[in-house]
């Protein structure tokens, strides 16, 4: 019998930490049927490489990597359906957290992010290397061997509120370079992460400026919408039409708009509160202006025309509550 995972510090179980009242939620799109992808190929549960024999980059699309998450999983599961190999290198597709996906329903779409702590907040090679367990290390863990192959990773996600789906390249020249040549969406945030742990975007030598490997993570929308589909499915073609793993005829592309953030709020009261909501992407005009109270402690934007970036409703001590940005020429 497989142990029981002994729980993390400080880990929040999946339903304790999700905010919004489940009411507020509408569900328009299904979870895909994974089972016919349960064995994978690579000897790690859903996960398939195909090698076309041919030299070129080692390109993976992950979904999942939070179990409510739907839009990517359906993309994945489109390619994966849809037969799709590489003319060039290594394509790898992936289903990350199986676990909670299973949990999901969409009565209460909230409570199936993770199982016990943030898949995408592990990535640490310290926290990977202890003794401690969980359903989420346990799962990296696996993972980790096909992970370490990869050079292109393009980590799909949704979002909490229904903003512009955006791309999170990170704080390196390289995550720029990748999130410009896949082309889409046509918003591109230069983010340093959160201070609760690693993403998967920044493991290893995705986040190491001296290495050649690069990743991106999308934002495709609203996580529940039709349209957050939509824009994980174009751009994970993009992103294997750039690498030259499947060339497609891509569609014209507006100029990207790219944002820089300067500051990742974390939150330090259990009682934090914006002054009124924010839907994302709203820009304040006048440096100083409060927009939130952290306990008793004003929290105010630090220069003119400062860019919100995803403002959360999981108002929870140690996580984030927004992102403070500003426009790149």
């Amino acid at each position: 019998m497989r142990a029981k995972p002994s729980r993390p510090p400080g880990a929040g179980s999946g339903a304790a930490s999700h905010g919004a009242p489940d009411h507020e939620d509408r569900v328009e799109i299904a979870p895909p049927d994974l089972e016919p992808w349960r064995a994978g190929n690579t000897g790690i549960p859903y996960c398939y490489s195909f090698d076309s024999g041919r030299p070129g980059p080692h390109a993976m699309i992950n979904a999942l990597t939070h179990g409510n998450e739907l839009s990517g999983a359906i993309a994945v599961d489109r390619l994966l359906r849809e037969g799709v190999r590489p003319a060039k290198g290594r394509l790898s597709l992936g289903f990350a957290n199986i676990a909670a996906f299973r949990r999901f329903n969409p009565q209460a779409p909230r409570r199936s992010r993770f199982v016990h702590q943030d898949f995408n907040r592990v990535w640490a090679p310290a926290m990977l290397e202890t003794a401690t367990r969980s359903t989420e290390l346990d799962r990296a863990r696996e993972m980790r061997p096909l992970i370490d192959t990869v050079d292109m990773l393009l980590d799909l996600h949704s979002m909490q509120m229904p903003d512009a789906p955006l791309i999170l390249a990170g704080p390196l020249a390289k995550g720029r370079v990748l999130a410009e040549a896949i082309g889409t969406p046509a918003l591109v945030v230069l983010d340093a992460g959160h201070e609760e742990g690693i993403r998967l975007r920044d493991y290893g030598g995705f986040g190491d400026p001296a290495s050649p490997k690069a990743a991106a993570l999308l934002e495709a929308g609203q996580h529940w919408s039709a349209g957050s589909v939509d824009v994980a499915l174009a751009t994970c073609r993009a992103f294997l039409d750039a690498l030259g793993l499947v060339p497609a005829a891509q569609p014209p592309r507006p100029p990207q708009r790219v944002l820089e953030v300067t500051r990742v709020l974390t939150i330090r009261s259990d009682s934090f509160r914006f002054v009124r909501d924010f839907d994302g992407l709203e820009s304040i005009p006048e440096a100083g202006t409060i927009i939130a109270y952290d306990g008793d402690d004003p929290v105010a934007t630090p220069y003119d025309d400062c860019v919100l970036v995803m403002p959360s409703r999981r108002l929870v001590r140690g996580q984030t509550a927004v992102r403070l940005a500003r426009d790149v020429p």
